[in-house]
Protein backbone atom coordinates (compact mmCIF):
# COMPACT_ATOMS: atom_id res chain seq x y z
CA UNK A 1 0.00 0.00 0.00
CA UNK A 2 1.48 3.29 -0.90
CA UNK A 3 1.56 5.70 1.97
CA UNK A 4 0.90 9.48 1.06
CA UNK A 5 3.03 12.12 1.45
CA UNK A 6 0.03 14.06 3.86
CA UNK A 7 -0.27 10.62 6.12
CA UNK A 8 3.64 11.62 6.84
CA UNK A 9 2.80 15.05 7.31
CA UNK A 10 5.87 15.63 4.64
CA UNK A 11 5.67 18.26 2.10
CA UNK A 12 5.21 17.40 -1.64
CA UNK A 13 9.16 17.23 -2.60
CA UNK A 14 10.41 15.07 -4.62
CA UNK A 15 10.66 11.59 -3.36
CA UNK A 16 14.70 11.16 -4.53
CA UNK A 17 16.11 14.37 -3.46
CA UNK A 18 14.22 14.08 0.44
CA UNK A 19 15.04 10.11 0.58
CA UNK A 20 18.84 11.06 -0.07
CA UNK A 21 19.39 14.35 2.35
CA UNK A 22 17.12 11.97 5.13
CA UNK A 23 19.27 8.98 4.41
CA UNK A 24 22.48 10.66 4.82
CA UNK A 25 21.85 12.55 7.91
CA UNK A 26 20.68 9.79 9.76
CA UNK A 27 23.07 7.56 8.82
CA UNK A 28 25.99 10.01 10.01
CA UNK A 29 23.60 10.47 13.17
CA UNK A 30 23.35 6.36 13.67
CA UNK A 31 27.45 6.00 13.42
CA UNK A 32 27.87 8.71 15.69
CA UNK A 33 25.26 7.62 18.61
CA UNK A 34 26.90 3.66 17.74
CA UNK A 35 30.54 5.48 18.41
CA UNK A 36 29.06 7.00 21.77
CA UNK A 37 27.89 3.91 23.01
CA UNK A 38 30.86 1.75 22.29
CA UNK A 39 32.87 4.23 24.31
CA UNK A 40 30.59 3.71 27.07
CA UNK A 41 31.29 -0.01 26.39
CA UNK A 42 34.41 -0.07 26.42
CA UNK A 43 36.05 2.41 28.35
CA UNK A 44 35.90 3.07 32.30
CA UNK A 45 36.53 6.92 32.83
CA UNK A 46 35.68 9.03 29.47
CA UNK A 47 36.04 12.70 29.01
CA UNK A 48 33.95 14.57 26.28
CA UNK A 49 36.39 17.42 25.68
CA UNK A 50 34.34 20.88 24.62
CA UNK A 51 35.35 24.27 24.06
CA UNK A 52 32.10 25.66 23.30
CA UNK A 53 32.50 25.57 19.38
CA UNK A 54 29.48 24.23 17.06
CA UNK A 55 31.60 20.92 16.85
CA UNK A 56 31.73 19.75 20.45
CA UNK A 57 28.34 21.46 20.65
CA UNK A 58 26.89 18.90 18.14
CA UNK A 59 28.75 16.03 19.99
CA UNK A 60 26.57 17.45 23.01
CA UNK A 61 23.09 16.57 21.26
CA UNK A 62 24.58 13.25 19.82
CA UNK A 63 25.63 12.25 23.21
CA UNK A 64 22.16 13.70 24.39
CA UNK A 65 20.53 10.92 22.51
CA UNK A 66 22.83 8.11 22.69
CA UNK A 67 21.65 8.01 26.13
CA UNK A 68 18.67 9.46 26.36
CA UNK A 69 16.48 9.06 28.63
CA UNK A 70 19.50 9.03 31.22
CA UNK A 71 21.99 12.07 31.34
CA UNK A 72 24.96 11.95 29.48
CA UNK A 73 27.31 9.35 31.52
CA UNK A 74 30.80 11.26 31.79
CA UNK A 75 32.08 15.17 32.38
CA UNK A 76 32.58 17.59 29.52
CA UNK A 77 36.36 19.42 30.05
CA UNK A 78 37.57 22.60 28.82
CA UNK A 79 41.11 23.69 28.39
CA UNK A 80 40.80 27.16 28.86
CA UNK A 81 43.51 29.12 27.02
CA UNK A 82 42.27 32.28 29.27
CA UNK A 83 42.03 33.87 25.91
CA UNK A 84 38.66 32.38 24.62
CA UNK A 85 35.52 34.39 22.53
CA UNK A 86 33.77 35.63 25.81
CA UNK A 87 30.70 35.17 23.60
CA UNK A 88 31.87 31.21 23.60
CA UNK A 89 32.55 31.07 27.44
CA UNK A 90 29.02 32.56 28.71
CA UNK A 91 27.35 30.07 26.37
CA UNK A 92 29.72 27.19 27.35
CA UNK A 93 28.36 27.76 30.64
CA UNK A 94 24.81 28.07 29.65
CA UNK A 95 24.65 24.93 28.38
CA UNK A 96 25.91 22.87 30.95
CA UNK A 97 23.41 24.54 33.14
CA UNK A 98 20.75 23.63 31.61
CA UNK A 99 21.76 20.63 30.83
CA UNK A 100 22.98 19.52 34.67
CA UNK A 101 26.19 18.41 33.05
CA UNK A 102 29.46 17.83 35.13
CA UNK A 103 31.99 20.39 33.64
CA UNK A 104 35.70 20.10 34.21
CA UNK A 105 38.32 23.25 33.43
CA UNK A 106 42.07 23.09 33.74
CA UNK A 107 43.69 26.43 32.96
CA UNK A 108 47.12 27.18 30.59
CA UNK A 109 47.72 30.24 32.79
CA UNK A 110 47.79 27.46 35.86
CA UNK A 111 50.60 25.74 33.71
CA UNK A 112 52.25 29.13 32.50
CA UNK A 113 52.26 29.88 36.08
CA UNK A 114 54.13 26.52 37.25
CA UNK A 115 57.04 26.84 34.49
CA UNK A 116 55.43 23.81 32.80
CA UNK A 117 55.10 26.48 29.28
CA UNK A 118 56.27 29.23 28.39
CA UNK A 119 53.87 32.22 27.49
CA UNK A 120 54.79 33.53 23.81
CA UNK A 121 55.55 36.54 22.66
CA UNK A 122 55.44 38.66 19.10
CA UNK A 123 53.43 39.42 16.17
CA UNK A 124 52.15 35.36 16.05
CA UNK A 125 52.08 34.68 20.12
CA UNK A 126 49.12 32.32 20.66
CA UNK A 127 48.10 30.10 23.49
CA UNK A 128 46.79 27.24 21.28
CA UNK A 129 49.99 24.96 21.05
CA UNK A 130 50.25 25.58 24.68
CA UNK A 131 46.99 23.55 25.34
CA UNK A 132 48.96 20.39 25.05
CA UNK A 133 50.87 20.63 28.29
CA UNK A 134 47.25 20.94 29.89
CA UNK A 135 45.72 18.75 28.66
CA UNK A 136 48.12 15.84 29.40
CA UNK A 137 47.86 16.77 32.77
CA UNK A 138 44.37 16.57 33.41
CA UNK A 139 43.80 13.23 31.77
CA UNK A 140 46.75 12.03 34.14
CA UNK A 141 45.01 13.77 37.19
CA UNK A 142 41.22 12.84 36.53
CA UNK A 143 42.63 9.38 34.86
CA UNK A 144 40.60 9.17 32.03
CA UNK A 145 41.15 6.59 29.46
CA UNK A 146 39.00 8.07 26.55
CA UNK A 147 38.84 11.44 25.67
CA UNK A 148 35.95 12.46 22.65
CA UNK A 149 36.21 14.93 20.69
CA UNK A 150 34.73 16.93 17.46
CA UNK A 151 37.53 16.87 14.72
CA UNK A 152 36.78 15.79 11.62
CA UNK A 153 38.27 14.24 8.62
CA UNK A 154 37.69 17.01 5.93
CA UNK A 155 39.40 19.70 7.93
CA UNK A 156 42.75 18.99 8.10
CA UNK A 157 45.32 16.27 6.54
CA UNK A 158 46.68 15.31 9.72
CA UNK A 159 43.55 14.74 10.77
CA UNK A 160 42.25 12.81 7.99
CA UNK A 161 45.14 10.18 8.93
CA UNK A 162 43.53 9.32 12.08
CA UNK A 163 41.22 6.96 12.98
CA UNK A 164 38.05 7.19 14.79
CA UNK A 165 39.49 5.59 17.99
CA UNK A 166 43.04 7.44 17.99
CA UNK A 167 45.12 5.33 20.60
CA UNK A 168 48.10 7.46 22.73
CA UNK A 169 50.86 6.34 24.43
CA UNK A 170 51.85 6.83 28.04
CA UNK A 171 53.36 10.00 27.18
CA UNK A 172 50.24 11.11 25.02
CA UNK A 173 51.66 11.30 22.11
CA UNK A 174 50.20 9.48 18.49
CA UNK A 175 51.97 8.20 16.04
CA UNK A 176 50.71 7.78 12.44
CA UNK A 177 52.73 5.03 11.29
CA UNK A 178 50.95 2.82 13.80
CA UNK A 179 47.45 2.86 13.82
CA UNK A 180 44.63 -0.45 14.10
CA UNK A 181 42.78 -1.12 11.37
CA UNK A 182 39.17 0.14 11.65
CA UNK A 183 37.39 -2.62 9.25
CA UNK A 184 33.60 -2.78 9.19
CA UNK A 185 32.86 -0.36 11.83
CA UNK A 186 34.67 -2.85 14.42
CA UNK A 187 36.28 -0.40 17.03
CA UNK A 188 39.26 -1.83 19.04
CA UNK A 189 39.19 0.26 22.99
CA UNK A 190 41.96 -2.38 24.12
CA UNK A 191 44.62 -0.17 25.51
CA UNK A 192 47.68 -1.29 27.82
CA UNK A 193 48.53 0.45 30.89
CA UNK A 194 49.00 4.61 30.84
CA UNK A 195 47.40 4.20 26.72
CA UNK A 196 44.25 6.71 26.14
CA UNK A 197 42.23 6.85 23.70
CA UNK A 198 41.12 10.07 21.82
CA UNK A 199 37.94 8.85 20.18
CA UNK A 200 36.22 11.11 17.29
CA UNK A 201 32.33 10.42 16.74
CA UNK A 202 31.98 13.02 13.85
CA UNK A 203 35.11 11.96 12.02
CA UNK A 204 33.36 11.36 8.70
CA UNK A 205 31.49 14.34 8.86
CA UNK A 206 32.06 17.31 6.69
CA UNK A 207 31.67 21.06 8.23
CA UNK A 208 28.52 21.13 5.80
CA UNK A 209 26.96 18.19 7.49
CA UNK A 210 27.42 19.73 10.76
CA UNK A 211 25.93 22.74 10.01
CA UNK A 212 23.24 21.02 8.88
CA UNK A 213 22.34 18.80 11.40
CA UNK A 214 22.74 21.90 13.38
CA UNK A 215 19.77 23.15 11.46
CA UNK A 216 17.68 20.16 11.57
CA UNK A 217 18.14 19.95 15.00
CA UNK A 218 17.51 23.26 15.48
CA UNK A 219 20.69 23.65 17.99
CA UNK A 220 21.40 26.86 19.89
CA UNK A 221 25.36 28.23 19.12
CA UNK A 222 27.33 31.17 20.20
CA UNK A 223 26.37 34.45 18.43
CA UNK A 224 29.99 35.01 16.81
CA UNK A 225 28.93 31.84 14.00
CA UNK A 226 26.54 34.61 12.79
CA UNK A 227 27.51 37.97 11.28
CA UNK A 228 28.05 40.79 13.44
CA UNK A 229 29.60 43.90 13.29
CA UNK A 230 33.22 43.52 14.93
CA UNK A 231 36.48 45.24 15.60
CA UNK A 232 39.18 43.82 13.09
CA UNK A 233 42.24 44.52 11.81
CA UNK A 234 43.56 43.37 8.60
CA UNK A 235 47.28 41.28 8.34
CA UNK A 236 48.28 38.69 5.99
CA UNK A 237 45.54 38.50 4.34
CA UNK A 238 43.08 37.29 7.33
CA UNK A 239 41.11 39.11 9.49
CA UNK A 240 42.46 39.41 13.09
CA UNK A 241 40.03 40.29 16.06
CA UNK A 242 41.02 43.37 18.05
CA UNK A 243 41.60 42.22 21.66
CA UNK A 244 44.07 42.77 24.56
CA UNK A 245 44.77 38.87 23.91
CA UNK A 246 46.00 39.75 20.44
CA UNK A 247 49.41 40.85 19.34
CA UNK A 248 49.19 43.97 17.19
CA UNK A 249 51.35 46.66 15.44
CA UNK A 250 50.75 50.25 15.90
CA UNK A 251 49.96 50.55 12.47
CA UNK A 252 47.50 47.69 12.00
CA UNK A 253 44.23 50.02 11.65
CA UNK A 254 41.45 49.05 13.54
CA UNK A 255 38.14 48.55 11.40
CA UNK A 256 34.53 47.72 12.52
CA UNK A 257 33.24 45.19 9.67
CA UNK A 258 30.03 42.91 9.28
CA UNK A 259 31.37 39.34 9.92
CA UNK A 260 31.49 36.04 11.47
CA UNK A 261 33.29 32.77 12.56
CA UNK A 262 33.44 29.62 10.52
CA UNK A 263 35.38 27.96 13.36
CA UNK A 264 36.02 28.90 16.94
CA UNK A 265 39.35 28.72 19.32
CA UNK A 266 41.71 30.91 20.66
CA UNK A 267 41.14 34.50 19.65
CA UNK A 268 44.84 34.51 19.02
CA UNK A 269 44.48 32.13 16.33
CA UNK A 270 41.05 32.31 14.93
CA UNK A 271 40.26 34.67 11.93
CA UNK A 272 36.93 36.08 11.08
CA UNK A 273 35.19 35.85 7.63
CA UNK A 274 33.31 38.95 6.15
CA UNK A 275 29.88 37.90 6.00
CA UNK A 276 26.08 38.60 5.73
CA UNK A 277 24.63 35.65 7.11
CA UNK A 278 22.86 36.07 10.23
CA UNK A 279 21.02 33.38 10.83
CA UNK A 280 21.28 29.44 10.19
CA UNK A 281 20.04 29.57 6.49
CA UNK A 282 22.31 31.81 5.16
CA UNK A 283 25.08 30.23 6.93
CA UNK A 284 24.02 26.98 5.77
CA UNK A 285 23.60 28.86 2.06
CA UNK A 286 27.34 29.96 2.73
CA UNK A 287 29.13 26.94 3.51
CA UNK A 288 27.76 25.58 0.64
CA UNK A 289 29.01 28.44 -2.10
CA UNK A 290 32.16 28.20 -0.63
CA UNK A 291 35.47 27.42 -2.39
CA UNK A 292 37.75 27.60 0.93
CA UNK A 293 38.18 25.27 4.13
CA UNK A 294 37.27 26.68 7.71
CA UNK A 295 40.45 25.72 8.14
CA UNK A 296 41.72 28.73 6.06
CA UNK A 297 40.52 30.99 9.12
CA UNK A 298 42.47 28.96 11.58
CA UNK A 299 45.91 31.28 11.97
CA UNK A 300 48.00 28.59 13.73
CA UNK A 301 47.57 26.71 10.57
CA UNK A 302 49.66 29.08 9.05
CA UNK A 303 53.18 28.28 10.79
CA UNK A 304 54.21 25.50 9.00
CA UNK A 305 52.43 22.87 6.55
CA UNK A 306 52.80 20.11 9.06
CA UNK A 307 52.50 22.69 11.84
CA UNK A 308 48.92 20.15 12.98
CA UNK A 309 51.19 16.95 12.71
CA UNK A 310 53.12 18.00 15.01
CA UNK A 311 51.22 19.20 17.80
CA UNK A 312 48.82 15.74 17.55
CA UNK A 313 52.55 13.71 17.83
CA UNK A 314 53.28 15.87 20.75
CA UNK A 315 49.89 15.10 22.40
CA UNK A 316 47.69 17.70 20.86
CA UNK A 317 43.77 17.08 20.71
Amino acid sequence: MEISSTALDLPLAPKTALLKDTSHVNALENEAIYIFREVAAQFEKPVLLFSGGKDSITLVRLAQKAFWPAKIPFPLMHIDTGHNFPETIAFRDKLVAELGLELIVRNVQDSIDQGKVKEESGRYSSRNSLQTTTLLDAIEEFKFDACIGGARRDEEKARAKERIFSVRDDFGQWDERNQRPELFDMLNGQIELGQNVRVFPISNWTELDVWSYIKEENIEIPSIYFAHKRKVFLRDGLIWSHSDYVYQEEDEEVLEKMVRFRTVGDMSCTAAVYSEATDIEAVVQEIRDSTISERGARIDDKRSEAAMEKRKQQGYF
